[in-house]
């Protein structure tokens, strides 16, 4: 997957990191920052999604489609399709026009909306990829995790960065009989969650 990344999915990964650089320096507004994952945590989660079983792979919170493109990566490598959501009508377009430029539309579904209007649809989640905004990580957990498939596998980000609002998510999966967990100091920190 990493060693023969195509030339524009590689592109549109540089501009946004160039992007996202920018924004976290300029004062940019929090809700219009990027705030995508660095790398290592694109990598790790494509290494993830690429091993799970049949079933759905989603993504919670687009933004502008950085990690979808890891994704799109891991869904090539098996051949499957990522369907990525985003709230904010703004990212949509944003994470519209990386995916056409990246020539990734094939295997990404961006859906616009929130996305626990969506979860309850899919009910052989494989893999997802939660990093929306916090508030809404235990809600969308208990929405997911009855419907994942076995040894499909849930991804929370920013576990270590937004530890305080997220702690309480943390020790409910730690707690939850369904899974196995594991915090994992990648990147801010993500939880991974394999269903039993």
């Amino acid at each position: 997957m990493f060693q023969s990344i195509p030339p524009k999915i590689l592109n549109r990964m540089r501009y946004l990191e160039a992007l996202d650089a920018k924004d976290r320096k300029d004062g940019t507004a929090h809700l219009k920052r990027l705030r995508q994952i660095p790398p290592e945590t694109g990598k790790f989660i494509a290494l993830l999604a690429a091993g799970t079983p049949a079933g759905d792979c989603l993504e919670i919170g687009a933004s502008a489609g950085y990690s979808g493109l890891w994704l799109a990566l891991a869904a090539l490598e098996i051949g499957r399709k990522v369907i990525t959501i985003e709230l904010l009508p703004d990212k949509c377009e944003l994470a519209k026009e990386t995916f056409n430029l990246a020539d990734v539309e094939n295997v990404i579904e961006l859906v616009a909306g929130d996305a626990r209007d969506y979860l309850p649809d899919y009910k052989n989640i494989s893999f997802c990829f939660l990093d929306a905004e916090k508030d809404v990580y235990q809600e969308c957990y208990e929405m997911i995790v009855p419907n994942m498939a076995k040894g499909g596998i849930l991804a929370a980000d920013n576990v270590l960065s937004h530890q305080d609002a997220l702690q309480p998510m943390v020790d409910n999966a730690m707690a939850d009989n369904r899974i196995d967990s594991l915090v994992v100091p990648i990147g801010k920190g993500i939880l991974v969650c394999r269903k039993i």
